[in-house]
């Protein structure tokens, strides 16, 4: 990309450029801070052609909406279409939820994001004893169909596009979102959206997981083979390495272990007798936006280059969709201080603005307040303002990857795909994500980085404004939003009248009919709406499959 002799000019150059920095800082040092990346990428004063000598454009950038997609999966990217701004928002029971959908759909939001509350995640029915104190705490309370129905009352499902961060049952809540387009009269070919569907991340850094490794991929594939033939708009997994950099992994252990997960479901996907380019441009991404700048764009640009490769390479893809990864972005929760919570409104903002210029296809944006409680109605507003400041205002939307071609921006780009490439073929050698997981390899890496950077907090390396530097001893009042006590009351009672007012006999055959498909080859899916249209409980078919299934207890790792 460069001609030799003017490199070996510049090289000269640089050498007697760094005699002067030398000279200079002998009467202005450095900061005394050292200069490294969140992943300790260390850091050059500047970048010049010279780091990218061997540089081949074609193989390493190329043309936006080309392979190998570093600069983009859309040939015209926010020119023809912003990211879709889709906040994350979930609480209390159905009615108050879509209540706030509705009013987040009035500021301009472009598509919903549904978070539940712990008892749905972990497959409990909300008068269940171990769903005691959590109920509609953490997101919505989603029982049956009848909540599901309610939660969207008045929005019509072909003119949203909706993401629901359910994992272990995913496959429930998707065929309660079937059942639902089918009462509404909409053809399923025109929902649009993504169920989260990653087990694995769940394994590795959440913990929501019910049922072992095999069964909860088995319903995996059951969902990617269902929704090619039924679903051809829906987003049948979102492979997420958000949670895993939430548990304070760098950014390289979020794209590498990432990464691994989603070879692991491609993998299984294969041997499920699915044909790669049948399933795989339904595949999402969702990533964490932190703090480090310019580590946060590179590290989206170095994942895209990896998996087209890893699907070209790899698998054998040949359709282009299969090779694009594509990816919703949330800020980063974890970096959000109850110390001058204004200041997250900053932080916000330039971790949202690396995530346009890294080419996220959606973007969730944290609310000021999340470090105290779920978000109230002025602070979730401000976060959506802030996405929408970015796609209107500043002009960063205004052409394609404007960052690429930039010395440092490629450097650090090579340097993470590097990294990344070192761990994900650490794994291969321990035989894959899921042996992995099951080591232990993933977790101990992710607590290790976890405690270096809180150790580096703590001694002030690492500055927090207001945390640990800048602290004030008058802190910001801010208006909370606080949860019900009643909504655990009321989802209780809204379940037995419902246990009173179905067709039990009906329930009853279905979810005996589910168990004899659980414990045979047959697709689940399909069963599994048949019993949401029952109105059968999450809970009840949950515990059907564990019946079948049994439950997952993770290893201690010591």
């Amino acid at each position: 990309m460069f001609e030799k002799d003017k490199l070996e000019q510049l090289d000269k150059r640089k050498a007697a450029w760094q005699k002067n920095l030398d000279k200079n800082l002998e009467k202005n040092p450095e900061r005394k801070e050292q200069f490294f990346t969140d992943s300790k990428i260390p850091l050059d004063t500047t970048y010049t052609p010279l780091v990218l000598k061997n540089f081949d454009y074609e193989e390493k950038l190329g043309l936006p909406g080309e392979y190998p997609f570093v600069r983009g999966v859309q040939h015209n990217m926010y020119r023809s279409r912003l990211f879709t701004m889709r906040q994350y928002a979930g609480y209390g029971n159905a009615e108050e939820t879509n209540k706030r959908f509705r009013y987040l759909l009035e500021q301009g939001q472009t598509g919903l994001s549904v978070a539940f509350d712990l008892p749905t995640q972990l497959g409990y029915d909300s008068d269940h004893p171990l769903s005691r104190g959590e109920v509609g705490k953490v997101g919505v309370a989603i029982d049956s169909l009848q909540d599901m129905e309610i939660l969207f009352e008045g929005i019509p499902l072909d003119k949203v596009t909706t993401s629901m961060t359910i994992n272990s049952p995913a496959a429930i809540i998707l065929s309660m979102y079937i059942a639902l387009a089918e009462k509404q009269g909409i053809p399923f070919t025109k929902l649009n959206g993504t169920i989260q569907n990653d087990i694995l991340k769940e394994y590795v850094a959440r913990g929501t997981y019910i049922f072992p490794p095999e069964p909860s991929m088995r319903l995996i594939t059951d969902i990617f083979s269902y929704s090619r033939k039924h679903l051809p708009s829906w987003n049948t997994i979102s492979i997420s390495g958000y949670h895993i950099r939430e548990a304070g992994s760098t950014a390289v252990q979020e794209i590498a272990f990432t990464l691994a997960n989603g070879i692991a479901y491609v993998d299984a996907a294969i041997k499920a007798g699915l044909n790669i380019d049948q399933f795989a441009p339904r595949l999402s991404f969702f990533f964490n936006a932190h703090l480090n700048f310019f580590e946060e764009i590179a590290k989206f640009r170095a994942a895209r280059r990896i998996w087209a490769r890893i699907m070209k390479e790899r698998f054998g893809a040949v359709n282009p969709r299969s090779m694009m990864l594509r990816f919703h972005t949330q800020t980063a929760g974890c970096t959000l201080t109850a110390q001058q919570p204004l200041v997250n409104i900053i932080r916000v903002a330039f971790q949202a603005l690396s995530a346009c210029l890294g080419g996220t296809q959606s973007l969730h944006t944290n609310s000021y307040d999340e470090a105290f409680s779920l978000p109230s109605e002025h602070a979730v507003s401000i976060a959506l303002r802030t996405q929408q400041v970015l796609g209107y205002e500043i002009g960063v939307t205004d052409t394609v990857d404007p960052l690429g071609g930039a010395y440092f921006i490629e450097y650090l780009t090579d340097k993470i795909e590097e990294e990344v490439m070192n761990y994900i073929l650490r794994i291969d050698e321990l035989g894959g994500a899921i042996r992995a997981i099951e080591e232990g390899f993933m977790q101990q890496e992710i607590h290790q980085s976890a405690y270096e950077y809180q150790k580096e907090i703590e001694n002030g390396r690492k500055v927090v404004i207001g945390l640990n530097k800048f602290v004030s001893k008058d802190e910001e009042t801010i208006k909370l939003a606080k949860s019900s006590p009643a909504v655990e009351e009321y989802q209780q009672e809204k379940l037995k009248k419902l246990r009173q007012e179905r067709n039990d006999e009906k329930v009853t055959a279905v979810l005996n009919r589910l168990y004899n498909a659980a414990q045979s080859s047959e697709n689940l899916v399909p069963v599994i709406i048949e019993a949401v249209k029952a109105y059968a409980t999450v809970g009840e078919i949950c515990n059907v499959l564990r019946d079948v299934f049994g439950e997952y207890r993770q290893q201690v790792l010591l």
